[in-house]
């Protein structure tokens, strides 16, 4: 077969195209994966006095993912409506003194701290399992009335309420955030704080606690070692997700964590960069070129991840 010399050249000549144009086209195919991939992180920036900083631009951040600096691809400042997941703890050690009464104090003052109609929020409340006690809505009314008829009771799945809601909240659009009310005591859950921050951390999950008591205030016989371990993770769970862990005692400290919480998320700098190519976690710093305290995530996913699980 093809034993003219000349058939035999331009076979190899059209080989030569045709493997010529197959790699132009993988390279093509390869660059335009790469170009649509990004991560996304959102970043608070504070000034000295702890107020949110405005004005800022991509030219004022720096991203660092395992010491090799990203090229920030998309860069967002606009003031827009924000997300709200509540997740409120009803379980029987919310029923000693008055934790439930705060938790409600606090919810309901961070939805007066919203915009009605434009921003949106949901309830959620958990015991052993979670279940949606208002879906997401932006008219507040019958939300309040969901949030002051919750009754404590049962078993403490703290950690493993706060994936399984932070997972719900990821397909809200633009600014979003989980807020949880509790008095930190977990009693029966299958994860870790540590894992439950990555999960968080790899859909861009600000976690926001608000911790209406402690273990510690609890009666002897309801204080386990995990229950013990669960208060005192939670404000690392907190910062690694890019959110904060408030304290709160009384009303004053109150409406200042649910309007300090709002205010976050509403001034949110959202910044994308490519991911790095190698698989697994990836530990990401964000830095700012001027004096300012920044709260973001600590990290990214590449591949799989239990955020999917």
């Amino acid at each position: 077969m093809f034993r003219n010399p000349f058939a035999r050249l331009v076979l190899a000549l059209l080989f030569v195209v045709f493997t010529a144009s197959e790699l132009r086209l993988a390279a093509q195919q390869a660059i335009f994966r790469s170009g649509t991939e990004r991560v996304t992180i959102a970043v608070v920036a504070r000034d000295r006095n702890n107020r949110p900083m405005a004005g800022l631009s991509a030219a004022d951040f720096e991203i660092v993912d395992e010491g090799e600096p990203r090229a920030i691809m998309d860069f967002r400042s606009d003031v827009s409506p924000v997300s709200v997941a509540l997740l409120l703890d009803s379980s029987g050690s919310m029923r000693v003194g008055p934790k439930m009464e705060r938790a409600n104090e606090v919810g309901q003052l961070l939805l007066a701290a919203m915009k009605e109609r434009i921003d949106e929020a949901a309830l959620f409340v958990f015991d052993k399992t979670v279940r949606t006690a208002h879906p997401f809505t932006s008219e507040f009314d019958r939300l309040q009335s969901a949030l002051a008829s919750v009754r404590p009771y049962g078993s403490t799945s703290l950690y493993d309420a706060i994936a399984q809601t932070a997972r719900q909240l990821a397909s809200r659009p633009g600014r979003r955030g989980l807020v949880v009310l509790t008095d930190g005591v977990d009693t029966s859950s299958q994860l870790t704080a540590a894992e439950v921050s990555g999960i968080a951390s790899a859909i861009d999950m600000p976690v926001y606690v608000v911790a209406v008591g402690t273990a510690m205030s609890l009666s002897d016989e309801a204080v386990t070692p995990k229950a013990e371990d669960a208060s005192g993770n939670l404000n690392d769970l907190a910062r690694w997700s890019g959110g904060t862990l408030y304290r709160v005692a009384s009303t004053a400290e109150a409406s200042i964590a649910a309007r300090q919480i709002v205010t976050d998320l509403r001034y949110q700098y959202l910044i994308a960069f490519e991911p790095g190519s190698a698989l697994g976690w990836h530990r990401i710093e964000v830095r700012a070129r001027q004096q300012a305290t920044l709260q973001a995530r600590n990290g990214y996913w590449v591949g799989p991840s239990n955020s999917a699980r």
